[in-house]
């Protein structure tokens, strides 16, 4: 129990975390801004704490244009190398440049699709997976669903979106309900 007395899931128990599980974590998502953003804050996030990625998002909001696809997509040589300078993101040469790769690809699945949305919900059948995990070990780092996910966007030329990213996603943008059932989100999340 914190000290709001609120039950949360173990992971959120301090800030930033829990501003970030309180109003954000688990909510669907269907805004394909938002979408972008989240897609490209988990893969920048493998091998890193998600703690880190939330402490440098105000960063990451400003030096990809507030996560404009269409701007992103358009990035040179040039405006890596100054992304690459920048000490309010994570500095990793190949996750910077999978944010180009994959704000063009974004761009081909929302002119196949109609939006980005449209297609990504189609791996959870348009509606939110809600699961009723009793406990944090009972949470799979991935899904069928995922590995699928992670399967269709390699295709697509979308990289850093292994499944394991790609489950984080799911979770994030609310194609999976996997707060405990003892966290106070757990209901309100519909």
């Amino acid at each position: 129990m914190e000290r709001d007395g609120r039950r949360r899931c173990h992971w959120a128990a301090r800030p930033p975390q829990t501003a970030y599980h309180d109003t954000e974590w688990g909510v669907p998502l269907r805004n394909d801004r938002r979408l972008f953003e989240m897609l490209i804050l988990e893969g920048a996030q493998a091998g890193l704490s998600w703690e880190t990625i939330l402490n440098k998002r105000r960063a990451y909001r400003a030096a990809f244009d507030r996560f404009d696809a269409r701007r992103v997509a358009r990035y040179d040589a040039r405006k890596i190398r100054r992304l690459l300078a920048d000490p309010g993101i994570v500095r990793n040469r190949l996750k910077v440049a999978a944010a180009v790769t994959n704000a063009r690809a974004f761009l081909a699945v929302q002119k196949e699709h109609g939006s980005f949305a449209a297609y990504i919900w189609q791996f959870v059948g348009g509606r939110p997976r809600r699961n009723a995990r009793r406990s944090s070990r009972q949470v799979p780092a991935r899904t069928a669903e995922s590995d699928a996910m992670s399967r269709d966007l390699r295709a697509r030329g979308f990289t850093f979106v292994g499944s394991t990213i790609c489950y984080a996603f799911m979770q994030a943008t609310g194609m999976v309900n996997d707060h405990l059932v003892t966290c106070f989100r757990y209901r309100q999340i519909r």
